[in-house]
């Protein structure tokens, strides 16, 4: 079904989000009268938006706000003033009803796009709000990268403050589900920002620490390796996971197969598990074992097995099904 468009109260919106950016405004139709806007010539107009035509709205202009069916925001970031690109994704079959909401955040040095190629939708259609988000100086956001420190840390809470306002979104059922080296980004918000409404972490495969993403093991892997030193302490503070994992004050839920996606074992899921339990987390859990236990690193616990890696989307609306169940 197709929304229905409060064209006054969308360029309202638009005004507060783009001034908040310093961004030009987007024009706006007054009327649905108003011929749509023809990508190529240069003016960035209804029903355009920077997906649909980048060549006339780049991210500068892009609709903020929900306009046409492109569901794209602007949000400030208020450490750096970036402006963050973020989409929301309904699902397919979807009669406007309000949903809880799950926020997804990418590894690496990666943006939107990967989710947006078909996870984000996958997860929707099993009746999610999903948001994903360009962190700062990734994909259509302004900014510099900040490798996950504080300035991102900072830019996501703002889009989670951001979306938990959206009409369409149930702010009690808000969850973070991180990927990869994202866990460090989700995990240094959630305990610099307590007070946000977030329910729940997921976290696939997310490294801990140094040794993980800085090279600084035997192994000497890690996409940060050569970033910084593995004594820049003032560096690492900001981005290692395991320090903050501890210090988070919601669910925890890691899913970890056996063959790490980037790491040669999975250490570092029992690490992360282990200290998240010794810094009293309220749930944690590792797959779908019992909830609440500790392990023994040079005995770990069967993790899944390889095949489930292709299944990622169905074990993450799993886990929030059972999740948002047991915080009823």
């Amino acid at each position: 079904m197709r929304k229905l468009i409060d064209y006054p109260a969308v360029a309202l919106m638009s005004v507060l989000i783009l001034t908040a950016c310093n961004m030009p405004v987007l024009q706006q139709p007054s009327t649905l009268a108003v011929p749509p806007g023809v990508c190529g010539d240069s003016v960035c107009e209804w029903p355009e938006d920077a997906e649909s035509c980048p060549e006339d709205c780049p991210v500068a202009e892009a609709a903020a706000g929900t306009f046409g069916e492109g569901n794209v925001y602007l949000v400030d970031n208020p450490a750096n003033g970036a402006c963050l690109y973020v989409k929301v994704v309904h699902p397919q079959i979807w009669d406007g009803e309000v949903l809880p909401a799950l926020v997804l955040i990418p590894g690496s040095n990666s943006d939107s796009s990967g989710f947006l190629d078909g996870p984000a939708q996958k997860i929707a259609n099993a009746g999610f709000v999903v948001v994903v988000f360009d962190p700062d100086g990734r994909g259509r956001s302004t900014g510099e990268e900040d490798y996950g420190g504080f300035i991102q840390q900072d830019g996501l809470a703002a889009v989670v403050r951001q979306v938990a306002g959206l009409p369409d979104i149930d702010s009690s059922s808000i969850g973070l589900v991180s990927y990869s080296y994202g866990v460090t980004m989700a995990s240094g918000m959630l305990a610099r920002y307590p007070d946000l409404p977030v329910r729940f972490l997921i976290d696939w495969e997310g490294p801990a620490d140094r040794n993980d993403t800085g090279g600084c093991d035997e192994h000497h892997i890690g996409h940060l390796a050569g970033i910084a030193g593995c004594d820049d302490e003032s560096f690492w503070s900001q981005r290692e996971a395991l320090s903050f994992i501890s210090q988070i004050n919601v669910p925890y839920q890691r899913i970890q197969s056996e063959k790490d996606h980037v790491q040669p074992d999975n250490t570092h899921a029992v690490t992360m598990l282990n200290t998240a339990m010794s810094g009293g987390v309220p749930w944690v859990r590792l797959n779908n074992l019992a909830p609440n236990q500790t392990f023994d690193a040079a005995n770990p616990p069967t993790m899944l097995p390889e095949d489930m890696d292709g299944q990622i989307e169905m074990l993450v609306v799993t886990y929030v099904q059972e999740l948002l169940l047991s915080l009823e």
